[in-house]
């Protein structure tokens, strides 16, 4: 018998003859195992048992092979499964695996294969040796200790991430941390904001375009999702993503090929997608203003960044660590917080999360001459926080807030007026409104 990793296997399937004759195969060959009848029930043994891998057959009663790897992800993200099956096909093993299934394998299973996709799934899964992959997060909050243990979960796993939080909560600090747990941390980890260029920008930025596409292009030049190939394509403010780009989005996701403006040629494509927002993106795809198609596609797992003002414990390991690099560049003289000063930080409501603090350091770093920062600079830097520069994003959102305000006030709610008046046609009108969540009826008299 081979020496083999010792590992906890659950196999699911609804023969019991078959389930018990790959359970004595698997246990002569070194692993632990425990079996279960269905899916339901595979799930209930993952609710008390710490187990290493998953494999189940495709074709069951009442919950199939796939729909079980779904809720799988919910509940344990990254675990790898393993898919069994004696209607095996190329298209099924392809969705199957771009879907996040470590193995698609077809009955009667060669054993050699299986236990190759076993030792494979086990070592892709295996947990990190150290912490060097979330190095830039520091924390010490229950919340984001059990956050990126879920991320590094699921960095072992091609599935999409999508994830949520506030904007200055650091969701691409996030993104970079998944991509530096997972296989292609050697490849390229490229980020883009969705909601800072314009919608022909965006779109060559993504996919790239041929000479001639439009004016100004003079040569062939490849885009984003080429230039991260084998590595990770980090998509922040997905949800400020124009709809025609949502659609070709979603046919490079699909079919993991993208085809260059003005090309009639599609480009193979080997990319791991992890995307962002701040939005409340269900309530978008009520209004129409995202495909729900494209958002279940990007939410295979989601994962959510707690405000500052949920994790409070960090805020002392933050400004004392931030402190040092912002001294370090500027300063090397200031060495500490005065006791005020810290309980001033720890008391700041922090609307604008960890970017806030970042920012409120530097200032007190800038304008100290003493080793130790008084509570009073601290206050002062707060306060100049209130009337600092916006992101891109939340001006052009506050911009238009302000401006539909204003223009239902002039028209008081008549909205084929003020459409006019904005030079947009009411159905372009109402999405805006409803982004905004304004109601004309409450502007007319």
């Amino acid at each position: 018998m081979i020496s083999r990793k010792p590992a906890h296997l659950l196999l699911v399937d609804d023969d019991p003859g078959l389930l018990k004759l790959l359970g004595m195969r698997l246990t002569s060959e070194g692993y632990s195992v425990v079996t279960a009848e269905s899916g339901q029930e595979g799930l209930r043994v993952l609710n008390r048992e710490k187990v290493d891998l998953v494999i189940s057959d495709l074709r069951m009663d009442e919950m199939d092979g796939m729909q079980l790897f779904t809720e799988i992800q919910k509940v344990q993200p990254g675990m790898p499964v393993i898919i069994l099956t004696a209607h095996g096909s190329i298209p099924d093993a392809v969705a199957a695996t771009q879907q996040g299934v470590f193995s698609f394998l077809t009955k009667p299973v060669d054993k050699d294969a299986l236990y190759h996709a076993i030792d494979g799934a086990l070592e892709q899964s295996a947990p990190a040796t150290d912490d060097s992959w979330r190095e830039s997060i520091v924390t010490r909050s229950p919340l984001m200790l059990r956050l990126l243990e879920q991320a590094r979960m699921v960095a072992q796993s091609d599935v999409s991430v999508l994830i949520n939080g506030q904007s200055g909560t650091g969701k691409e600090v996030f993104a970079q941390a998944i991509h530096n747990a997972s296989p292609r941390s050697q490849k390229p980890f490229i980020a883009i904001n969705c909601g800072a260029l314009p919608e022909q920008l965006l779109e060559s930025e993504l996919f790239g375009h041929a000479r001639g596409a439009f004016t100004g292009a003079v040569s062939n030049r490849e885009g984003l999702f080429q230039a991260a190939e084998g590595g990770t394509l980090f998509l922040d403010e997905i949800g400020d993503m124009p709809a025609p780009l949502q659609v070709k989005l979603l046919r490079v996701l699909q079919e993991r090929k993208v085809r260059p403006l003005g090309s009639n040629r599609d480009i193979d494509i080997d990319v791991r997608i992890v995307s962002a927002t701040h939005r409340d993106l269900p309530k978008a795809m009520a209004r129409g203003e995202f495909r729900e198609d494209l958002y279940y596609r990007l939410n295979v797992v989601s994962l959510k960044i707690p405000a500052l003002a949920e994790r409070t414990e960090d805020i002392p390991l933050l400004a004392n660590h931030l402190l040092r690099q912002s001294a370090e560049r500027h300063k090397p003289f200031v060495r500490a917080f005065s006791t005020d000063a810290m309980k001033r930080l720890m008391t700041a409501s922090w609307p604008g999360n960890v970017r806030q603090l970042v920012n409120v350091i530097e200032q007190c770093v800038a304008l100290t001459s003493s080793p130790v920062i008084s509570d009073a600079l601290v206050e002062q830097a707060l306060e100049g926080e209130n009337t600092a520069l916006p992101t891109f994003v939340e001006a052009r959102n506050q911009f238009e807030l302000n401006y539909l305000r204003k223009l239902l006030q002039i028209t008081k709610g008549n909205v084929t007026h003020a459409a006019r008046m904005a030079g947009r046609n009411r159905t372009e009108f109402y999405k805006l409104l409803s982004r905004h969540e304004l109601d004309a009826n409450d502007f007319k008299e």
